[in-house]
């Protein structure tokens, strides 16, 4: 899988994968990596992510990807605030609807020691557990974590017990 967080935007990203047979993951991302945190606004977040989603994922397939071979990434914390970042998760099903795996990759991030009063990253797994089981529950079908094992478990019994 090649997961590119500028979603296939550089010259040539796209022509270097079209050929292969891999999975992409084109991600959403607003500003650069050192200004995306700089004051992100969005009149609206889940519409404008979903839109620019579906651009790239357009522009993929006019190059000869193979729809099933693309999903597409939210890009939490990317050029998104606490509020963004709540907003885009209970958007997922909107997402979703566009009809291509969307992947939710939230695990230790910043967002989570937040919502858990202030957790330190080595202390987030409780968070990052709740939040693969909603983004699971939201119909994200895959998730980008550092604790598999955990994560593979919860969502096992969560799913045995739904």
């Amino acid at each position: 899988v090649v997961n590119d967080v500028n979603a296939f935007l550089a010259p040539g990203a796209i022509e270097a994968v079209a050929g292969s047979s891999v999975g992409l993951v084109a991600m959403h991302m607003q500003g650069t990596p050192r200004t995306m945190q700089q004051a992100p606004h969005y009149a609206d977040v889940v519409g404008e992510v979903a839109s620019y989603l579906v651009g790239r994922a357009n522009a993929l397939q006019a190059k000869g990807v193979a729809k099933s071979r693309i999903a597409l990434d939210p890009g939490f914390g990317f050029g998104k605030d606490l509020g963004h970042n709540r907003q885009l998760f209970r958007g997922l099903p909107r997402l979703v609807e566009l009809g291509y795996p969307v992947l939710v990759g939230v695990s230790r991030k910043r967002m989570i020691g937040e919502w858990s009063g202030g957790r330190a990253v080595g202390e987030r797994l409780p968070g990052s557990l709740a939040a693969a089981l909603a983004a699971v529950e939201y119909g994200a079908r895959i998730v980008r974590v550092h604790d598999v094992r955990a994560t593979v478990d919860a969502i096992n019994v969560w799913m045995e017990l739904r």
